[in-house]
């Protein structure tokens, strides 16, 4: 049987090269990255309604995006790379991560999992600041959630803002309702809530920068 792997690697290969698509052929990395974040929304959408065949039609989507881009990175002059090096990388890169599967390490839970994935990540990447790999151009929520996240993991104390709870209302429903809240405010205000986010998200990062070049 012939592996549907090989076959997408030569119909990609087919529409790229010369008297294939001519679409396909102009196409960069630029311009193909839209649609990688829509194809990535679908299948969170797909996800969501708990729909197995859009599940299974979105991550055909996206693997077509992994496809696409290693096949217009081949063509580099100068640094080129192809789908095996690309999929070489992540396998490795699995075995290094988990060294209390492929190695002698031990890990009581997935706690444990992910405190030596976040230690081996910043060993390998030579990183100096916890803001240091986190992706600037994700949406302003994520982001803040991260730089949050990593502010805690690397034991950075930052002066954040709270907000008083009600015991008597659920804890999703009553951050839930804030959030909501907030993005009201900001509409009332004739501010963005995702520009106003980013910028605070910004400031985040330069504090934590700051914290740890004392």
């Amino acid at each position: 049987m012939t592996s549907q792997l090989l076959r997408l690697l030569e119909v990609m290969d087919r529409l790229r090269s010369p008297g294939g698509c001519p679409w396909d052929a102009e196409q960069t990395h630029q311009s193909l990255i839209k649609y990688l974040l829509e194809e990535s929304y679908e299948f969170v959408d797909s996800v969501d309604e708990g729909d197995r065949a859009a599940m299974r039609e979105e991550l055909g989507d996206i693997l077509l995006q992994v496809y696409f881009h290693s096949r217009i990175a081949q063509e580099h002059p100068t640094d080129p790379f192809s789908i095996e090096e690309v999929a070489e990388g992540i396998a490795d890169k699995l075995i290094r991560r988990h060294p209390h599967v492929f190695g002698d390490a031990v890990a009581e839970g997935s706690a444990d999992v992910l405190a030596n994935w976040e230690k081996l990540k910043a060993a390998e990447k030579n990183r100096n600041s916890a803001t240091d790999g986190v992706a600037l151009s994700q949406p302003a929520l994520p982001l803040i959630t991260k730089l949050i996240y990593r502010a805690d993991k690397n034991g950075i104390e930052l002066d954040l803002p709270t907000t008083e709870m009600n015991n008597d209302v659920p804890a999703d429903i009553a951050i839930g309702d804030a959030l909501v809240a907030a993005v009201v405010a900001a509409i009332k205000h004739g501010i963005e809530p995702e520009d106003l986010l980013r910028s605070r998200a910004r400031e985040i990062s330069a504090e934590i920068r700051r914290i740890e070049s004392l």
